[in-house]
């Protein structure tokens, strides 16, 4: 989550789109304040855990949400608090974006605590923003800023799926089938892991909106109202790649049947031209008395060129027929 080995961190808001980072050990005292505060734990340490059950005086339905290892997406108000349950696409180096990162939020009028198990980068971009000078002046507009981000994190992946599947129709015909269903799985697998949580993520951010949070400012609930609509098409767009990716799977299948027809096809007029003869060389081939040309010296050679003209008789009916 951070890049130190602080167990807790946070930062007071300025106002003007910067902030003063804390230490952890003066939030105690430090929550109840005038200034507006932004807590960031990382819940993977006992202190922060202790913490937040001792020392933060959250309410208690906060508290367990926070300490929640698994959890969907999900929007609850607490008194004139909201709190939130959001995933973001995990961009960390080798990690799978459909394996998405949790992140707990609860936010009061100037308060926001957020809580993480595994790194962020949506969270440090909004964090980022914050030393650059250009950061939320609220907590309202801290909120709003960190569903914004998550929603951003994701159209990335989006498109990147997309691109995906545009390569995959496009090598369907000029590449190996094994290779294109190998790929198909592994984009597949990678859209269902994604749609699992932005689709309820869309109705708690749509659930946020529509909230009258009083210290969340018109301008703000738009921009929540617009990650919102972002996250539907995410989702419209995750489903059309699941349809596409669909007809894909029915092509390879098709493609495969089509393949196995042809040789099958092939085996069957060898089998057609082959079979005749091997009845006449399984007659004369049986050891019992009176087998024509038994005692004549040029009859195998007589019997070869009879069954290659026989092959060749076969070759043109079947070829006058059309049956190849």
């Amino acid at each position: 989550m951070q890049k130190d080995d602080s167990w807790i961190t946070g930062h007071y808001l300025d106002g003007m789109g910067a902030a003063e980072k804390m230490n952890g050990a003066l939030l105690p005292k430090d929550l109840a304040g005038e200034r507006c505060v932004w807590v960031q734990l990382n819940m993977n340490e006992f202190a922060a855990q202790i913490w937040l059950r001792e020392e933060s005086r959250l309410p208690e339905v906060v508290v367990e949400a926070l300490l929640a290892e698994e959890t969907r997406p999900r929007c609850m108000m607490v008194n004139d608090g909201v709190l939130l349950n959001l995933r973001g696409v995990n961009m960390n180096p080798g990690a799978d974006p459909a394996d998405m990162v949790s992140v707990q939020i609860y936010g009061e009028r100037r308060l926001i605590v957020s809580a993480q198990r595994r790194r962020l980068r949506a969270v440090n971009d909004v964090e980022k923003h914050l030393h650059d000078g250009t950061g939320p002046k609220d907590v309202g507009e801290l909120l709003a800023d960190l569903s914004d981000s998550l929603s951003e994190r994701m159209s990335h992946v989006v498109a990147n799926i997309n691109d995906q599947v545009d390569q995959l129709e496009e090598a369907l015909v000029n590449e190996n089938a094994q290779q294109n269903r190998h790929g198909l799985q592994e984009l597949r697998r990678e859209v269902i892991g994604l749609r699992r949580y932005i689709a309820p993520q869309r109705e708690a951010m749509a659930a946020l909106a529509g909230e009258n949070i009083s210290w969340v400012p018109a301008l703000e609930r738009q921009q929540i109202r617009s990650s919102a609509d972002r996250l539907t098409l995410f989702v419209e767009e995750i489903d059309l790649v699941r349809e596409r990716a669909a007809i894909i799977q029915d092509e390879l299948s098709s493609n495969q049947s089509e393949r196995m027809n042809k040789n099958m096809y092939v085996l069957a007029i060898i089998s057609g031209i082959f079979l005749p003869l091997t009845l006449i060389t399984g007659l004369l081939g049986i050891n019992v008395a009176g087998i024509p040309g038994a005692d004549w010296p040029w009859a195998f050679a007589a019997v070869t060129g009879l069954m290659v003209l026989f092959g060749i008789g076969e070759l043109f009916l079947l070829r006058r027929l059309h049956w190849f």
